[in-house]
């Protein structure tokens, strides 16, 4: 799973000055939640992973999406908007929106945005997201 976010984010690090695969992993090992993950198959190939879980910091209640990695050579293929119809299907189910942060600079800002997701907040690094259900 290291090896897809490292190879999903690393251009989009590199733009910012801040690749750096020892800081990749320890992000993903502080905030990877196992029971959480799915894997993102095509043709019995890993092509992604995705983690959804309850977002215990936000009021309203969310859940929170905190990563969603796609190998480059798959993405622009649909796969992402497959990820974001499901996440949007679990948030539905528990009548509850969806939060997520995204890097500054990135191509999945947009990606975001065309998902209906609205900025609320900004970091150092970081642009933070929600979907509201409507």
């Amino acid at each position: 799973m290291l090896a897809i976010r490292v190879e999903a984010l690393r251009d989009s690090l590199e733009r910012l000055g801040r690749f750096d695969p020892a800081r990749a992993r320890e992000r993903l090992m502080a905030g990877f939640k196992p029971e959480s993950m799915k894997h993102i198959v095509r043709d019995g190939e890993r092509v992604g992973f995705v983690t959804l879980r309850q977002d215990s910091a936000s009021e309203p209640p969310a859940l929170r999406l905190d990563h969603l990695y796609v190998r480059p050579t798959y993405q622009g293929q649909g796969i992402g908007a497959w990820v974001m119809a499901w996440a949007k299907a679990q948030a539905v189910a528990q009548a509850c929106g969806i939060t997520l942060s995204a890097l500054k600079h990135s191509d999945a800002n947009r990606f975001y945005l065309r998902h209906a997701f609205v900025q609320v907040g900004e970091s150092e690094f970081d642009l933070d997201y929600r979907w509201f259900q409507s």
